[in-house]
């Protein structure tokens, strides 16, 4: 489960199973590009709910709360300057 809230609101859910390539793939795939070190960051894209989508869309503002939530890893909460 992969989630993103604004302000305690629920704005982004999904899960890996979503992904267009599955997680072995795409480090296969980048693999055979380029050599992979701990610490490597793979980015996959983001689920629906992204605030310029909406309608109306709904852009981030300062002092607004944004948590990314990652099943079995944990969250992150920072604050919009």
């Amino acid at each position: 489960m992969i989630q993103s809230a604004v302000n305690g609101e629920r704005r982004q859910f999904s899960d890996t199973s979503q992904l267009i390539f599955n997680i072995p793939y795409l480090i296969a795939f980048i693999s055979n590009l380029m050599t992979l070190e701990p610490g490597d960051i793979i980015l996959t894209g983001t689920p629906d709910g992204v605030g310029f989508a909406q309608q109306p869309p709904a852009f981030l503002q300062a002092g607004d709360q944004v948590e990314l939530t990652i099943e079995g890893i944990g969250s992150l909460t920072n604050t919009v300057e």
